[in-house]
C-alpha cells in the first residue's frame, strides 16, 4: 500500500506504573474537544483537547478494565475490576468543575473519588460490555462459563432509581476456560455491536460504543436471513481462546429467551488465539473517482475483520459469486503480538506493536502486485503493512475533524504520553510555500517528530540489549551443562565436596554438614545459578511404613569465578523435643530457571524440549529450569561419632546427654530411686510420675547391645592396602571405617585396634576389632579372620552403627568381586544349619512381635525379643 503520511503532536502526560502500562485495558475516547481516557490504572481523565487542559480525574476503587461512552444521554460508563459499571454523569462532572472554577489555573485538575456505594451496576465477575442507545449489554465470567446479560439504561433523572437484575441473559460456552489456562488469564474478551442498514436510529450510538454499521448482503450471509428480516442488532464476542461469535439483541431482549431449546449462539470463526480486537471496515468504493464514503453512511461496511493477539487476522466479505453474493474468508499474519487496533472511515486498519504502528488497507480496488490473478472485488491474497513509526502504543481510537477535513489517530503509549497522530494521503504532502506561522508550526512538528524518535530508539535498544543479555546466560548456562553433563563417570569441573563434623554454636555442640562448591572450570557461575543442598531423611528399611522426608536448601551464587569455592554449613543438632535419624542422604546440585530470561513459563518449556530429552539428567522435574546434579553422599553414625580423645571432645565438659547414659553404680541407683518415690508419695498425680521417673534412670542399666561381623582377612589385607602401611590390620580397618570421621585425624598416629565414643544423641557405643580364627567353614582348616565387634546402648545407635559398618563392608566386597571368579570351598552343609536356624529365628521374632502388639506379657515378651535380636546380629559366618 502507499505510504501513510502523518503527523504526530503530543498532548499531555499521564501517570502510570513502573515497567509501563499494559495492553488490553487502557482505553481513548474523543467526543468533541473532549478526551476520555482510561490508562488502566485507577483513574479515568477528561482532558480538553482545544485548550489542552486537564477538566477531572475520577478515581475508582479498583483498576478500570473498560470506559463507554454514550453522547446520547451525555453519560460516561466505566467498568471497575471487581466492582461492577459507574455511570458519571457528564453534566454532573461540569457542574463540579464550575464549582471550583475560582481555584482553576492552567494546570487545573479535580480529583473525584468514586465509592463502591455509587457505582449503578455493582457485579465483581464483569469483565466487559458495551452500549447500544437505551440498553446495556454485559459479560461475565462466573465458574468457567461466559454469561451474557441485558440491561436497560437509566435515564438521567433516574439514575438513582435502577433496577440491577438483567432483563435476560445467555450462557457461553468456549472451547477453553481461562481458568485452566494461566497464558489467558490477562486477556479480556472484546465486545461490540453489529447492525443492518435498516436499523438508522442507532447510527449514532453504534459511532461511539465501537460498534459498526453492516451491508445488507454481508449481514445476511454472516447472521442469517432470521436476524435481517427481524432486523435485529448483533452482538459480537471475541474470546481469549479465540472464539468469535454473535448473539442476536432481540434474542436476549425477548421474555422467552430461557424457554428455547435452541441456543442463539451462532460461532463465526475461531483464531485460536485471544481476539482483541473486532472491527469493520468499507473495501469498495462508489467510483474510483469518488471520496471514500463514512463508515457509518447509507452504504454501511462491507468487511468484518477480527484480530488475535498474535498477528492472526479474519477478514470476512460478500464476495459476488455465480449468481448470487457468498461468504468469503480470508486469513492474514501480521507481525504480532499486536496491543490494540482501530479501523478507519474507509478500507484502512491501523494496529500497534510494541515496536511500531502500521496501517494495511483492504481496499479491493488498489491495483496491487498482491491482486494481479484475483478477481476485482475480493479481499486481497496479501496485506503490505506501512510503517508510522510510533512505537509501543497500548490504545487507539480514531477520530474525525471536520473543520481540517482530515482523519486522526488517538495514541496513548506505553509511558502514559497521549498523542494525536494527523492522517493524510501522500497527495496532502506536497511542499508548499511556508509563512513565519506554518514554518513555526512545521518545526515544532519536526521537534515533536524527533522526540518520538528518540523514545522509539531508546525503546528499540532496551529490547535489543534484554535479547542480548538473554542470549549471554543461555550460552554461559550452555557451557556449564555441556562441561557437567559430559563429565558424568569422571572429575568433574565443577565439584562438591560434603562433610559431616561437630561446632560449638551458642553454648552448645552442634552436628553440622558443609558442603563445598568449587569451580575448577573454565566457566564463571553468575547471578541466576542457585546452589540446592537436599537432605534426605530416610529411615531403616527393617521398619515397615516408612517413608523418605527431604528438606531443600536453596543458596543463590552471585559470582562464583574460575578456580574460587564457596562453602555452606547446615545445622543438623536435633532439637530438645526430636531425634536425628540416620543415616540420612545429602544431595548437592546447581538449578538455574529460565523463566527470568526468557518470561513465560511455555516458552522456557519449549526450549527444554528443543535442548534436552525427555530423560535426560539436565532437565529438572518442573520443566522450567535446567537441573545439574553434583554429588550425593550418605552420612551415618560412623561420620558423626564423638570419638575419645578426639579435638571435638573435652572429657572435662561432657555432653549432658551422654553423662546421663552412663551406668552408675546399682546401689546409689536403688538409694535414688527410693529417695525419689517418697517424695512423689504427697504429691498430686504421684501415680503418674513415678513409673515414667523409674523408668528414665532405668534406661541406663540395660545391658549394652552386641553385634559382631567377621570378614576374612585376605580380603581385607587386599582391599585395605593404603590404610595397611606400619599398622596392624585391625587397626587399618579402624582407620578405614573411620576414614570420614573429621575426629579420627587425632588417632591415625595411634595403633589402637579399639575406640569409644558417643553418638549424636549422646549414648555410647564401641567398636572393638580383632583377629580370630573360623574353624567350622572350611573342610581344609581354620580360615583366618578380623571381628568387628559392635557394642552401643540404647539399641538404636547399636543398630544405626551395624547398619554403618555393614554397609561399607557390602561396597568393599562389591569393589573387589570377580565375574569370573570361582566359590569358596565351604562346608555347605554348614551353612544349611545356620540358613534354617535363622529362619527359625526370624519366624519367632514374629511371633513375640504379633504378641507384643496384643498386650500379652509384654516385659517377659520384649526380654526374649532382645535375646532373638542379639542371635540374629552374631551370625557364625564369615565375609569371604
Amino acid at each position: 500500500m502507499a505510504q501513510v503520511g502523518h503527523r504526530v503532536d503530543y498532548l499531555a502526560g499521564f501517570c502510570c506504573p513502573v515497567g509501563g502500562l499494559a495492553a488490553g485495558k487502557p482505553r481513548v475516547l474523543c467526543h468533541e474537544n473532549q478526551i476520555y481516557l482510561s490508562n488502566g490504572t485507577e483513574y479515568v481523565y477528561v482532558y480538553d483537547q482545544e485548550g489542552r487542559l486537564m477538566k477531572a480525574v475520577y478515581r475508582f476503587p479498583d483498576q478500570v478494565w473498560h470506559v463507554e461512552l454514550l453522547p446520547l444521554h451525555q453519560q460516561l460508563y466505566i467498568l471497575c475490576a471487581g466492582v461492577g459499571i459507574y455511570c458519571v454523569s457528564l453534566d454532573y462532572q461540569s457542574r463540579l468543575v464550575k464549582q471550583t472554577d475560582g481555584e482553576e489555573n492552567d494546570c487545573f485538575s479535580s480529583v473525584f473519588p468514586m465509592g463502591s456505594d455509587a457505582c449503578t451496576f455493582p457485579d465483581a465477575t464483569l469483565c466487559t460490555f458495551t452500549l447500544l442507545n437505551d440498553v446495556l449489554v454485559t459479560l461475565s465470567q462466573v465458574q468457567g462459563k461466559w454469561c451474557m446479560n441485558l440491561h436497560e439504561l437509566p435515564g438521567p433523572e433516574d439514575q438513582k432509581n435502577l433496577p440491577c437484575q438483567p432483563i435476560s441473559h445467555v450462557d457461553i460456552t468456549t472451547c477453553t476456560s481461562n481458568d485452566g489456562d494461566v497464558s489467558l488469564a490477562h486477556f479480556l474478551p472484546v465486545l461490540c455491536c453489529a447492525s443492518s442498514p435498516g436499523a438508522s436510529d442507532q447510527r449514532e450510538g453504534l459511532r461511539h460504543s465501537g460498534g459498526f454499521m453492516l451491508e445488507e448482503p454481508l449481514f445476511s450471509l454472516l447472521f442469517g436471513v432470521d436476524a435481517a428480516m427481524l432486523d435485529s442488532p448483533m452482538i459480537l464476542c471475541g474470546f481469549p481462546d479465540g472464539q468469535l461469535c454473535s448473539v442476536p439483541l432481540k434474542a436476549l431482549s425477548s421474555p422467552d429467551n430461557h424457554s428455547r431449546e435452541d441456543s442463539p449462539v451462532k460461532i463465526l470463526h475461531h483464531l485460536e488465539e485471544p481476539v482483541v480486537f473486532i472491527g469493520a471496515l468499507r473495501t469498495e468504493r462508489r467510483s474510483p473517482d469518488a471520496e471514500e464514503p463514512p463508515a457509518y453512511g447509507d452504504l454501511g461496511c462491507d468487511c468484518v475483520v477480527a484480530l488475535g493477539h498474535y498477528g492472526k487476522m479474519v477478514a470476512i466479505k460478500a464476495a459476488q459469486g455465480e449468481e448470487v453474493k457468498v461468504p468469503e474468508l480470508r486469513e492474514y499474519y501480521l507481525q504480532g503480538p499486536v496491543l490494540c487496533a482501530a479501523c478507519s472511515g474507509g478500507s484502512r486498519m491501523y494496529y500497534s506493536t510494541h515496536s511500531d504502528i502500521y496501517a494495511v488497507d483492504l481496499d479491493s480496488n488498489t491495483p496491487e502486485a498482491e491482486k494481479v490473478e484475483d478477481m476485482v472485488g475480493t479481499l486481497p491474497s496479501a496485506l503490505s503493512p506501512a510503517s508510522l513509526s510510533i512505537c509501543s502504543v497500548v490504545a487507539l481510537s480514531l477520530s474525525s475533524r471536520e473543520s481540517e477535513g482530515e482523519s486522526e489517530l488517538l495514541a496513548l503509549s506505553a509511558k502514559g504520553r497521549l498523542m494525536t497522530c494527523g492522517l493524510c494521503s501522500p497527495d496532502d504532502t506536497q511542499p508548499v510555500k511556508m509563512n513565519p506561522d506554518k514554518a513555526g508550526q512545521r518545526i515544532k512538528e519536526l521537534l515533536s517528530g524527533i522526540g518520538h524518535v528518540s523514545e522509539r530508539v531508546s525503546s528499540l535498544k532496551k529490547a535489543v540489549d534484554q535479547k542480548n543479555q538473554a542470549l549471554t546466560c543461555l550460552n554461559q548456562v550452555m557451557n556449564v551443562s555441556a562441561a557437567l553433563l559430559s563429565s558424568q563417570n569422571g572429575q568433574k569441573p565443577i565439584s562438591c565436596t560434603i562433610a559431616a563434623h561437630w561446632s560449638h554454636m551458642l553454648v552448645q555442640n552442634t552436628l553440622t554438614v558443609s558442603c563445598v562448591l568449587e569451580n575448577s572450570s573454565e566457566c564463571s557461575l553468575e547471578r541466576g545459578w542457585t546452589f540446592c543442598v537436599q537432605l534426605f531423611a530416610s529411615s531403616c528399611d527393617f521398619e515397615e511404613g516408612s517413608t523418605d522426608s527431604a528438606t531443600t536448601y536453596t543458596f543463590p551464587i552471585d559470582q562464583l569465578l574460575p578456580g574460587n569455592k564457596t562453602e555452606v554449613t547446615l545445622p543438623l543438632g536435633p532439637a530438645e523435643d526430636s531425634k536425628l535419624e540416620l543415616p540420612f542422604t545429602v544431595s548437592c546440585s546447581l538449578y538455574y530457571s529460565l523463566q527470568e530470561i526468557l518470561g513465560t513459563v511455555s516458552e522456557s518449556t519449549e526450549l527444554l524440549d528443543d535442548l534436552f530429552a525427555d530423560d535426560s539428567p539436565g532437565l529438572s522435574p518442573d520443566r522450567e529450569g535446567i537441573c545439574l546434579p553434583l554429588r550425593e553422599v550418605t552420612i551415618d553414625i560412623l561420620q558423626c561419632l564423638r570419638l575419645d580423645g578426639g579435638s571435638g571432645m573435652s572429657e572435662a565438659t561432657p555432653p549432658a546427654a551422654a553423662i546421663a547414659s552412663l551406668p552408675m553404680d546399682p546401689l546409689d541407683t536403688f538409694l535414688k530411686l527410693s529417695q525419689m518415690q517418697a517424695g512423689l508419695e504427697n504429691q498430686e498425680g504421684a501415680a503418674e510420675l513415678i513409673p515414667g521417673a523409674l523408668g528414665a534412670l532405668g534406661e541406663g542399666y540395660l545391658a549394652p547391645s552386641v553385634a559382631s561381623i567377621r570378614v576374612s582377612s585376605e580380603l581385607l589385607r587386599t582391599t585395605l592396602k593404603d590404610f595397611s602401611a606400619g599398622v596392624s590390620l585391625c587397626c587399618a580397618v579402624l582407620q578405614w571405617l573411620l576414614a570420614e570421621n573429621a575426629e579420627a585425624e587425632a588417632l591415625q598416629s595411634q595403633d589402637m585396634a579399639a575406640v569409644r565414643g558417643l553418638a549424636p544423641d549422646g549414648g555410647e557405643v564401641q567398636l572393638d576389632i580383632r583377629e580370630v580364627a573360623v574353624s567350622d567353614l572350611n573342610p581344609a582348616g581354620p580360615i583366618q579372620a578380623v571381628e568387628i565387634m559392635i557394642q552401643g546402648s540404647p539399641l538404636a545407635n547399636m543398630c544405626q552403627l551395624h547398619h554403618a559398618v555393614v554397609r561399607r563392608i557390602q561396597a568393599l566386597v562389591l569393589e573387589q568381586a570377580v565375574p569370573d571368579d570361582s566359590p569358596p570351598d565351604v562346608r555347605v552343609q554348614y551353612l544349611h544349619q545356620i540358613q534354617a536356624n535363622h529362619e527359625m529365628l526370624l519366624k519367632e521374632a514374629q511371633s513375640l512381635r504379633d504378641r507384643l502388639c496384643l498386650g500379652n506379657d509384654s516385659d517377659v515378651t520384649v526380654e526374649k525379643l532382645l535375646h532373638i535380636y542379639r542371635q540374629l546380629r552374631n551370625p557364625s559366618l564369615v565375609v569371604l
